[in-house]
């Protein structure tokens, strides 16, 4: 690969989801820390991301937002590292369904529910609380692995996302849960990830973030 890879994040945002991806790629990489407001918000940056919203991926002139759309392509570009199946696999189904499910659904109910504005079942892409946490926690049990049976981007974004909101108090920690958030974040590269993050936090506050967001 001939291509830079620029990570554009902040050490206490979703960034840290991202960066954990690429450390699990192996590939060399450079990281840009923008400030919440004028870094994120300034012309050169919304030229990368129209939302102003961190993280950000560049590869060479491609440009790819939100955390598991990152994750999946990282995961394409080292297949030799097996962190997504392969074209021909049966387990890419389910590889798909629960990496969507999670930035879609499950992530749109723990924002309204923070939020205090839960919609009506029949009009949130959601539907009903009580289906998404059971549909998740029903993926999880007695499960390491939700696409195959070795770890892939998919476990790493479950894990990151059940992971935050257990440490903020937004999500009960069921057994299943804190199960599989332990099974995957004492990796190596989830590990070099936090300590690179956590050594950049206190030059870069996010007043918007839960003090135990970033535990």
């Amino acid at each position: 690969m001939s291509e830079t890879l620029t990570l554009y994040t902040h050490p206490l945002s979703r960034g840290r989801v991202a960066r954990w991806m690429i450390e699990e790629t192996g590939l060399p990489y450079e990281a840009r820390i923008l400030d919440y407001g004028t870094g994120m918000k300034s012309p050169e940056y919304l030229a990368i991301n129209p939302m102003g919203k961190v993280p950000a991926l560049r590869h060479g002139e491609a440009v790819v937002t939100e955390n598991a759309a990152i994750c999946a392509y990282l995961a394409e570009l080292v297949p030799e590292r097996r962190l997504a199946p392969p074209e021909d696999s049966p387990t890419r189904a389910a590889y798909f369904r629960w990496l969507f499910f999670l930035a879609g659904p499950f992530e749109s109910l723990m924002t309204a529910r923070e939020a205090g504005a839960l919609c009506e079942p029949v009009s949130a892409g959601y539907g009903r609380e009580e289906d998404v946490l059971r549909a998740l926690e029903q993926a999880v049990e007695g499960r390491k692995h939700l696409a195959g049976d070795h770890f892939t981007a998919v476990d790493l974004y479950a894990a990151a996302c059940i992971g935050y909101y257990l440490r903020i108090g937004a999500l009960a920690p069921r057994p299943a849960f804190v199960a599989f958030v332990q099974a995957h974040m004492s990796r190596p590269a989830a590990l070099r990830a936090m300590e690179i993050d956590n050594a950049l936090a206190p030059q870069h506050p996010n007043p918007n973030m839960p003090p135990a967001a970033a535990a």
